[in-house]
């Protein structure tokens, strides 16, 4: 310990890491296998993509602003690199550990593919609860796992983004402390940027436009009018919010949205929620929570409400055997990644529940994220509208060839998605070659 520096008792029994991934990460290998079988291959095709290339973990060692020091672990993988550099946020949230990284990391892969984006999936996180620490803390972890992780990262190597915990200003810290070990700016070793440090105009709302685009294309496939529909919304952070948002710009009635801290439903006889104003009240007081415009629920309320359109926009799992039952929308759109597990999958499809997922649903933002990259690289940055017109295009073609795909093989549309996507890398795999 260095001098000045503060001391504080050891616990006597340190808490140990959070295994919950691991189910994530089972997840994650059981839908790989079922496209594995579903497109004929070999189990050797299973094994070369059930397991990262490459990943790293880290220790972070902390100085906290009243002077005690505590170390924090972090964690870089690289699933798949094949179709071009890794790709994939990074999350600050206490509920990170290594098999939920890896199993995002697999998820990014499929994402990059099935939008035909020339990346490979990669995830990173840091085991933090980031409402505990100060900005100056936050800044300090975020430029020690930057420099730890830096021999891995880089525009032509792996693009780290924002994901839970994280955003445009974490993307500047980073971005600025690879820039220094290198000796210049490199505005596309991250994406999520702010706009004055080379980021893109439409992309911090991109993952929330395409999930719209999408579940406005899915209820028009089940026969409803979107203008007619009600949703719910899990979830009210960079993704929950700018969705709700949007459904109700739509027309949809956004009849109950949650986050952490809450949950607030329309009112009797209202429509729906007033989202403008939910808004603001969230911007006045950081949650839902206190909402005026609605009543207070039970956030599990949430995922069972009598609505078209359930958007779970949170973490991973939250739809699972003992709720699944009982969700009474029409249509589940995944805009946070992994939110089914498998078991429930299979319930809402025996009940005929319409599960549009993860790797298509969430993916503008990715789309986006390419979008900044391939600016940043020409020094040339696009309009708003450009962005957003080039999205929907994404977003709407992707739909179309998942939804063909699960027509023609008759299977759901979570199995025809991860079975385009490992088809597109696994063929990269033939075209490159294995390395003897």
């Amino acid at each position: 310990m260095t001098a000045g520096s503060v001391t504080r008792p050891i616990p006597a029994q340190q808490t140990p890491a959070p295994a919950r991934g691991t189910a994530t990460l089972n997840d994650a290998r059981a839908q790989l296998a079922a496209a594995v079988e579903l497109l004929g291959y070999d189990r050797g095709t299973y094994d070369l993509l059930s397991v990262p290339r490459r990943e790293v973990s880290v220790s972070i060692p902390l100085r906290r602003d009243d002077g005690t020091v505590e170390v924090l672990t972090g964690h870089r993988v690289q699933h798949n690199y094949s179709r071009g550099p890794g790709k994939g946020g990074v999350r600050f949230s206490p509920r990170v550990d290594l098999d939920e990284v890896r199993a995002l990391a697999m998820w990014m892969t499929w994402k990059c593919a099935l939008l035909d984006v020339p990346y490979g999936g990669a995830k990173g996180g840091v085991r933090i609860d980031p409402r505990q620490y100060s900005a100056a803390e936050l800044e300090r972890v975020t430029r020690r796992f930057t420099s730890e992780i830096s021999p891995l990262i880089g525009p032509t190597q792996d693009i780290p983004a924002p994901d839970v915990g994280t955003d445009e200003q974490t993307m500047a810290w980073m971005m600025d402390t690879y820039s220094v070990g290198a000796g210049h700016t490199v505005l596309g070793v991250v994406t999520g940027k702010p706009i004055s440090l080379g980021g893109s105009l439409g992309r911090a709302s991109a993952t929330s436009r395409g999930v719209v685009h999408v579940a406005l294309a899915a209820l028009r496939h089940l026969g409803l009018d979107p203008r007619g529909c009600t949703a719910a919304v899990q979830g009210f952070g960079k993704v929950g919010r700018g969705t709700a948002r949007f459904l109700a710009e739509a027309g949809v009635a956004v009849r109950a949205v949650s986050d952490q801290d809450g949950a607030v439903a329309a009112l009797d006889g209202a429509a729906g929620l007033d989202v403008a104003a939910l808004e603001a009240h969230v911007d006045a007081t950081g949650s839902v929570a206190g909402f005026r415009g609605g009543v207070a629920i039970v956030g599990e309320e949430l995922l069972t409400a009598d609505v078209d359109l359930l958007v779970p926009a949170a973490v991973e799992g939250v739809l699972h055997e003992g709720n699944a039952a009982d969700v009474r929308a029409r249509l589940v759109v995944e805009g946070a990644n992994g939110p089914t597990t498998a078991a429930a999958d299979a319930l809402l499809a025996a009940r005929g529940v319409l599960v549009v997922p993860d790797i298509l649903a969430n993916a503008g933002g990715v789309i986006v994220s390419y979008f900044e990259w391939v600016q940043a690289n020409q020094a040339y940055w696009w309009s708003e509208d450009e962005v957003e017109a080039r999205l929907a295009d994404r977003m709407t073609s992707a739909w179309q060839q998942v939804l063909a795909q699960s027509q023609r093989h008759g299977v759901d549309l979570r199995s025809a998605a991860t079975s385009l996507a490992v088809q597109r890398v696994a063929e990269a795999h033939v075209l490159r070659g294995l390395y003897p």
